[in-house]
């Protein structure tokens, strides 16, 4: 049985934080760490003690993850970031909360001797030689230590130690992934031999002047060695102890929201009867107003989850080749249960996040294509736009003549100008766009615009339909992209200020255009008013847009299962990388790395000099075996990575690129996996180093092919629109949603209360060929519904009983005893 860990979290603002600069202020930003690896870096605001980020992010972590830490670090533009201090939380407790962290915590100091990481592998053996006891200790290897040493590395030596015997390994020198192969033997008195001991194997940077770093320890109970002679493996490395102390709010606290998702996935065949009941909710639109497993899911869905519940159903519909019946089923009920036109898909329902999530999920690309240039545009412009006369702040104003400070009518002129500007450059772009845009976003539209015109067929409502497609695509999709880029992909960081106002002014022109124009003029923000001749000149050529573009085939769009969201021709992502130049005369490092342009899709990983150059190089992505950070040490460079790839002969061949920040670097390596994820050769260790000089720079080997000194981490990446389709997690997060409204479903649905029975047998039930309960019902007292409520709590019974009948194996399995949880 798979396990499926999801880490959610969201670094919301900070607050208090002490100031670092001669100014005053600090210049702060947060790094995220799962298990002492960077994850993600926030954006720096500038000269402030209570920073705002907002900045969130989700990832997938099948083989789970230790702790979770913000270190919120203040940025100097000369010599070191200051650290200011950090926040660690541990999975078990981010798992205690079942909705998930959301508080303000105070930032502790940073202890060295706490920021421990990495992992040992040790073999140890209880012998007995007559009177003699002895305890003898492998200390085979050690990965991923912390850097104690200003050239990045360590030079670590392990000890072991019993009551008063210790033994030292020898040091070996600049690595953080040492190869001892060292046995080290401790003579033992039989009186020493109690179960309540433990033995202790320490890990030590040796520092030739001052005292030595600590690395990390392992404590393994005697007890353990009583059991198990023989016992080997890789065990965690623990700082010296919990000395964090909470520094009374002295350095701030931020303010977080955390959420841990874990899920063991059962196989595939105990999914089908759910996934079977999904499909057949869909496919009799004839019976759209009957109770189906689909709509008794929305009954038991909460305002919360719904949205989370959406794109997994999204998902499975794409997986199954039927998410346009899917949305149409979901929209034809909001439709058919809407008489006042004016309320349409304007509720949370399941159709309107369904219909939203849909479009990220499929459109993503699409509206990058679309959006993306304006965008650039307006950051790279900064240009001061204001049009609310309280707003306006002529201070922030350049000038924009040499008569003297520019007047409030100046800035207004101005800003109306640049508006226009902007605004016309995004209508035109999107009414542009209908070769563009997904056929299969296309067809859902359509038949959208159909139920719409068959329910409203009124004269005075000639423009519902339109509006029903426009509130999606214009409100739901453009318009909030618009507003947060960020969120949506289209920058790497999160606008200024000034460039935030710009935004908002156009998402909020951009909803007046999707509204046809029926709303303006009728609000409070009356100082809008010098956009509005531009959007009601739109609105015939939106009107026109929209006609072309539900104006496509059904048998355009493919009904097979996806197994991708992204079609194979489709780049999924692109960008300026530096590629290390392998072949020629060893250059120095910042030498050895040369700007190329990448393109990333679901069959290719290419390059070339410029966006624009004919000649391309293409790495297969079915011979991706791994994709990997690399150690600083190895370039004496930041945020490299490196694509391990395989021939047909076997041989191995490794590219470094170099990203330009750690952000950049998380997301490609995400990009990448997620195409390559359903490669069949994945390695299961690599190289973080580099083989240079006759040795690899991690582990100093000197084979180019010995086996990796450290663990891939291929099924490790950033939840987003471009995540694979995985029915049975997708399934298994439907089933838990069931099981926790199985009881409101069986009261709607199965219960038949009765007045004439006693309390005790107020329950009716159906057959027992169709009722898991097997107890009997009147069939004149049967509710609608009731069959296929049946049938649905067989199936979320039956997956219950599956998923204890795991759990009871796993642990009637498990041999070995965890040391370090």
């Amino acid at each position: 049985m798979a396990r499926n860990t999801s880490l959610y979290f969201r670094i919301v603002e900070g607050r208090n934080l002490p100031a670092k600069d001669v100014s005053g202020t600090s210049d702060p930003y947060c790094i995220v760490k799962v298990d002492n690896e960077v994850v993600a870096r926030t954006a720096t605001v500038w000269k402030n003690l209570n920073p705002f980020w907002g900045e969130e992010y989700t990832l997938h972590l099948p083989m789970g993850f230790h702790s979770l830490s913000f270190h919120v670090m203040d940025e100097d533009t000369i010599g070191h970031d200051d650290v200011i201090g950090k926040i660690t939380l541990s999975k078990d407790t981010i798992g205690s909360q079942a909705k998930g962290l959301d508080s303000w915590l105070n930032l502790t100091r940073v202890d060295p001797d706490e920021e421990v990481q990495g992992e040992i592998h040790l073999s140890l053996a209880l012998l007995k030689d007559a009177e003699k006891f002895s305890l003898r200790c492998q200390v085979i290897e050690a990965r991923d230590l912390a850097p104690r040493d200003i050239s990045g590395t360590s030079d670590p030596f392990a000890r072991v130690l019993f009551n008063n015997h210790s033994a030292e390994t020898s040091i070996i020198k600049k690595t953080r992934f040492p190869h001892w192969g060292e046995t080290l033997e401790l003579e033992l008195d039989p009186e020493e031999l109690r179960e309540d001991n433990a033995v202790t194997v320490e890990v030590w940077d040796w520092d030739m002047v001052g005292k030595n770093d600590f690395l990390g320890k392992v404590e393994i109970p005697f007890a353990c060695l009583h059991k198990t002679p023989l016992l080997e493996g890789w065990f965690r490395l623990l700082p010296l102890g919990n000395n964090e102390v909470d520094a009374g709010g002295k350095l701030g606290a931020l303010r977080l929201k955390v959420r841990l998702v874990e899920d063991r996935i059962l196989p595939s065949m105990y999914y089908q009867p759910l996934i079977d009941l999904l499909v057949e909710s869909v496919i009799s639109p004839a019976e759209v107003e009957d109770s189906s497993a689909l709509t008794m899911l929305e009954d038991v869905t909460t305002v919360e989850s719904r949205q989370d519940v959406a794109m997994t159903l999204v998902k499975i519909y794409l997986g199954q080749g039927l998410v346009v019946p899917f949305l149409d089923y979901l929209n034809t009920r909001e439709v058919n249960h809407t008489t006042d036109p004016n309320t349409l898909f304007r509720s949370n329902s399941l159709a309107s996040k369904a219909m939203e999530q849909f479009m990220k999920a499929v459109g993503m690309l699409y509206l990058h294509e679309v959006l993306k240039p304006i965008i650039n545009r307006i950051f790279d412009e900064k240009k001061y736009i204001e049009l609310d006369p309280c707003k306006i702040d002529l201070n922030r104003t350049r000038r924009i003549s040499f008569k003297g400070a520019v007047s409030e009518a100046e800035v207004r002129d101005s800003s109306v100008e640049m508006l226009q500007s902007y605004l016309t450059s995004i209508i035109e772009s999107i009414v542009g766009s209908v070769d563009q845009c997904p056929p299969v976003m296309r067809v859902a539209f359509k038949q959208l615009h159909k139920r719409v015109e068959e329910q409203f067929t009124e004269p005075e409502n000639e423009d519902v339909k339109y509006l029903a497609i426009s509130g999606f695509f214009f409100l739901r999709f453009f318009a909030p992209a618009i507003l947060t880029p960020k969120l949506f992909q289209l920058r790497d960081q999160h606008a200024d200020t000034r460039t935030s106002r710009t935004l908002l002014l156009l998402a909020k022109a951009l909803q007046s255009v999707g509204n046809l124009g029926l709303q303006l003029g009728h609000g409070k923000e009356q100082w809008m008013a010098p956009l509005h001749p531009i959007i009601l000149r739109s609105v015939a050529s939106v009107k026109d847009f929209l006609d072309k573009l539900i104006d496509i085939d059904h048998d355009v769009v493919s009904e097979v299962p996806q197994r991708a969201v992204f079609m194979p021709s489709v780049t999924v992502k692109e960008g300026y990388l530096n590629k290390h130049k392998a072949e020629g005369p060893q250059l120095l490092s910042r030498f050895a790395f040369k700007k190329r342009y990448f393109w990333l899709t679901s069959e290719t990983l290419s390059y070339a000099k410029t966006s624009d150059w004919q000649v391309r190089s293409s790495i297969p992505i079915q011979c991706v075996c791994a994709v990997e950070r690399v150690d600083e040490n190895a370039f004496q460079q930041q945020n490299v990575m490196q694509v391990i790839t395989q021939d047909n002969d076997g041989q191995l061949h490794t590219m470094y690129i170099q990203c330009k920040n750690v952000n950049e670097l998380n997301q490609w390596l995400s990009a990448i996996r997620k195409v390559s994820i359903y490669n069949e050769r994945m390695l299961p260790s690599f190289h973080p180093g580099a083989h240079r000089s006759g040795k690899w720079t991690c582990c100093l080997q000197a084979d180019r092919a010995v086996t990796g000194c450290s663990r891939t981490h291929s099924a490790v990446t950033l939840g987003d629109w471009s995540d694979p389709l995985d029915p049975d997690v997708e399934t298994q997060t439907i089933y838990k949603q069931l099981l926790q409204g199985r009881d409101k479903l069986r009261k709607k649905y199965v219960e038949v209360p009765d007045a004439d029975q006693t309390s005790s047998n107020k329950e009716k039930k159906i057959n027992t060929d169709i009722h898991p309960d097997g107890a009997e019902c009147n069939a004149q007292l049967m509710k609608p519904g009731q069959s296929v409520a049946a049938r649905l709590l067989a199936v979320i019974e039956d997956l219950e009983q599956a998923h204890t009948t795991f759990q009871r194996r796993e642990k009637e399995d498990a041999t070995s005893v965890i040391l370090n949880p």
